[in-house]
């Protein structure tokens, strides 16, 4: 019995140990089961992300590519020539003082309706400047203290703090004491040429120097009914449209438009996409539980911009019209090549002079041997009376637009704006100028009693130029994130 009953006991457990052992397996190939069908869902989840994803890039992109409209050059051969042979050319160029300091009026009074400085964040504006901080050259101005009015939304109040906004709207004004007696040298120099125009604010008291460097064309927070405002006064009042559509949103010939006002309305319409673009490429993402924000491009807010679900299927257009807008202002600086060839771009830093005209020549070398430039031959043809009414209607309607960048309500923005603005008006002034009008036609130092270009000018088109092809690379940068 003492046997059988030790028997009995060692079999029983036997049986758990087998029973235990069972049980934990089991256990274990159900998790592992389980976690096989979670990874299954994340990936599931990831695919169907990444798809959709691709599916807007198809829906976005669908038209770069073949012939711009109003041009005789491809999309892909576009891509290529500014992002490996301009692109970093440019970047080289910019950096330099002649081209990174800009003279603006930020102060002038928005002259077609009240500037209510709507930003969606405080401290949009700049505070003045004390005389003794001011470049050597503007001591002869009297002084001017000018009182300002902050305005901002009730939803800015709530959802920043002073530190972010200022960071995101305020424009650094730092400028170095030699940077001072450098633009007094500047002015002497450029007092001493014959000027062909007076730019607009020249001599006024309220124009300054603002280091472009110190303050990058990005996201501000610039939102809401002024920004929106701006833009349709733009494209309503002052762009061409035909009579059969209502505001910016029409077919894609433009329907009902003759060249030259699909022309203006596809320059303008580049603008705004290269505005876009450079916004969504340098977004400031906000600070998380579990991650830093911190500037980067938003797909997301590329997306909402661009995508034909959310534009009345006009986005992938727009994007188009970016090509059209750098094309026509690549063509501006390869007939205006040898006048910007013979310019000497004084600094006073005889080095760094000597580098920039040596740089630039370069650049000039490159954008004329590009084959495909816009053939501005095409445009005011026809009856030589319509052709004068029409172009003059069409300065008109360009000078609006540039008198509206008054009424932007954030100075970094205004800033960025005009000095676009002002570039692209540059170059509507060298494509008809010349002693002729069309593929062969140039401008050059030489006619200088009939054309020339100030600093600011010169300024503005490398400037505007470089946004165009900075819009192209970051362009090309969502395509590749969102394929």
């Amino acid at each position: 019995m003492k046997i059988s009953h030790v028997l009995s006991s060692v079999l029983q457990y036997c049986y758990l140990l087998i029973l235990t052992v069972y049980l934990i397996e089991t256990h274990q190939t159900e998790d592992i089961s389980h976690n096989r069908n979670g990874d299954s869902t994340d990936k599931n989840a990831s695919d169907t992300r990444s798809t959709a994803t691709k599916r807007v890039a198809e829906r976005c992109f669908c038209k770069l590519s073949g012939t711009v409209d109003d041009c005789g050059c491809k999309v892909e051969r576009a891509d290529y020539f500014n992002n490996l042979k301009v692109q970093p050319l440019l970047n080289n160029l910019l950096n330099k003082d002649y081209f990174r300091y800009f003279k603006v009026n930020l102060k002038k009074t928005c002259p077609f309706w009240h500037d209510d400085s709507q930003c969606s964040l405080r401290d949009c504006a700049v505070d003045t400047c004390n005389m003794d901080e001011l470049p050597t050259w503007f001591k002869e101005d009297k002084e001017h203290v000018g009182s300002k009015e902050d305005k901002y939304s009730q939803k800015a109040n709530s959802e920043h703090s002073c530190e972010e906004e200022r960071k995101l709207g305020a424009l650094d004004k730092t400028i170095s004491d030699e940077s001072k007696q450098a633009f007094k040298d500047w002015s002497d120099f450029d007092d001493a040429q014959t000027t062909f125009c007076e730019i607009d604010d020249e001599l006024s008291t309220e124009m300054e120097y603002v280091d472009l460097l110190l303050n990058p064309e990005r996201y501000t927070g610039y939102k809401g009914r002024s920004p929106h405002r701006i833009w349709n006064s733009i494209y309503e009042e002052n762009c061409f449209k035909p009579q059969t559509s209502y505001g910016y949103v029409s077919s894609t010939r433009r329907t009902g438009l003759c060249l030259e006002k699909r022309a203006f309305y596809r320059m303008i319409s580049g603008l705004h996409t290269s505005i876009n673009i450079h916004l969504s490429a340098k977004y400031l993402f906000p600070s998380t539980l579990y991650k830093a924000g911190g500037w980067g491009m938003n797909v997301e807010e590329f997306k909402r911009r661009f995508d034909p679900e959310t534009t009345s299927g006009q986005g992938p257009q727009w994007l188009k019209n970016l090509y059209f807008t750098y094309l026509v202002e690549l063509r501006a600086i390869a007939k205006a090549a040898p006048y910007l060839e013979k310019e000497s771009f004084y600094t006073g830093n005889e080095t760094q002079d000597t580098i920039v005209r040596k740089d630039m020549k370069t650049l000039l070398d490159v954008v004329k041997s590009f084959n495909d430039h816009f053939d501005e031959s095409k445009l005011f043809q026809g009856d030589p009376i319509e052709a004068k009414k029409l172009k003059e209607e069409f300065r008109n309607h360009f000078r609006n637009i540039s008198r509206i960048m008054d009424c932007v309500g954030c100075d970094k923005c205004k800033l960025w704006g005009k000095l676009q603005v002002q570039g692209m008006g540059t170059a509507l002034k060298i494509l008809f100028s010349g002693n002729s009008i069309g593929p062969d036609s140039v401008v050059n130092a030489n006619q200088k009693n009939s054309f020339q270009l100030r600093r600011t000018e010169i300024v503005s088109l490398i400037n505007a130029f470089g946004r165009l092809s900075e819009s192209i690379k970051e362009l090309n940068l969502f395509r590749n994130m969102m394929s």
